[in-house]
């Protein structure tokens, strides 16, 4: 299976082009870095990759089909910001059942404790409520996952901790996984190779 995007261009209203004609694949099972200066459209690419925005030119395609589709979506997001990723009027249990996945084994792993299933988000730390996001996107229906910029604002521990499972996730169910991230270091110790989104006006990778 293949996540692919072709001559992808977007922009706000009428400013400026903030992705031109931009290509790039993510193959099931590959961990592929994307790479660029802030502001260059990362994070905009990897919504659009996720069906959370819509290319203005260009088409995404899910194993040559179009994507996004109805029902559970096989491309899963994990922003940077968690507190704007979860419903603050939910309890961390009822946000997990969001994705209908219950994997009491995989939980542990990410350092998900019990005691924390009956709070509510605003009383866990930003790294607790990151673990809850990324355990909600990793359900076996998930083919790919789009890591953008997911642990840059954790501490070291905690982000050798998540990465470790989300790695060992991913080849264990061969499911691709992006790593959105201005961390050179990051990116090549994690990546079987790396797509720079340079000057994206031009369509240049």
């Amino acid at each position: 299976m293949q996540l692919r995007a072709e001559n992808i261009s977007f922009r706000y209203g009428k400013g400026d082009w903030i992705l031109k004609d931009f290509n790039i694949e993510l193959n099931q099972g590959e961990i592929l870095g994307l790479t660029g200066p802030s502001g260059c459209g990362k994070s905009t690419l990897a919504k659009i990759l996720a069906g959370y925005e819509r290319p203005l030119g260009g088409s995404v395609e899910l194993d040559s089909r179009s994507f996004p589709s109805k029902g559970f979506n096989p491309v899963q997001l994990v922003f940077q910001h968690p507190e704007k990723a979860v419903n603050p009027r939910w309890q961390m249990h009822r946000i997990l059942r969001e994705s209908g996945c219950q994997d009491d084994s995989l939980y542990r792993s990410l350092g998900i404790e019990e005691s924390w299933m009956k709070r509510w988000p605003n009383e866990l730390s930003g790294g607790e409520l990151q673990r809850f996001c990324v355990a909600r996107a990793l359900t076996r229906q998930t083919r790919f996952l789009i890591a953008d910029e997911m642990t840059t604002m954790l501490d070291a521990i905690t982000q050798a901790q998540i990465w470790h499972v989300v790695l060992e996730y991913a080849k264990q169910n061969n499911m691709g996984v992006l790593v959105v991230s201005h961390e050179n270091r990051l990116i090549e110790r994690l990546c079987d190779r790396v797509v720079c989104l340079r000057d994206n006006a031009a369509g240049r990778t």
